[in-house]
């Protein structure tokens, strides 16, 4: 069962707060669990509703296509994601870590990807629920 991810100090993971004050870092699967739990359609969705009307088959053509360009954006984001827990966990570890200025590009960078994870499996979910509703092939 995935953890529920819960604001620490009063913010979300998709703010650097969140890690300054020691948040835990989320996995990938809690953020997509996260994701799932809402209402948000991704920033594409404006893209994909418009995609969706289109009559068959460029419909599909243009819903496949907008899927394959999310599914390379989340294969990126999850790399660099890993980098950047990484570097939070070895930051973390460091020793005299006190004398750190409280906005230090770590905490930003970190939460920049779960932004940007989280867009990338609102933009799927989005896309996949268009791709399964039947399109119209004779536009009746």
């Amino acid at each position: 069962m995935t953890k529920k991810l819960i604001p620490f100090g009063g913010y979300h993971a998709g703010h650097p707060w969140y890690y300054r004050l020691g948040g835990p870092i989320p996995t990938p699967r809690q953020i997509k669990a996260e994701v799932e739990s809402k209402d948000y359609r991704g920033y594409l969705a404006g893209d994909i509703d418009a995609a969706a009307v289109k009559s068959e088959p460029q419909r599909s053509e243009t819903l496949r296509a907008l899927r394959e360009q999310v599914l390379g954006d989340l294969r990126r984001d999850l790399a660099r994601y890993r980098e950047c827990a990484q570097e939070l966990r070895t930051f973390r570890c460091a020793e005299e870590q006190d004398d750190r200025p409280l906005t230090c590009n770590i905490y930003l960078a970190i939460s920049l990807k779960v932004s940007h994870l989280t867009n990338d499996f609102a933009n799927l979910r989005t896309i996949d629920d268009a791709l399964s509703v039947q399109g119209d092939l004779f536009e009746f």
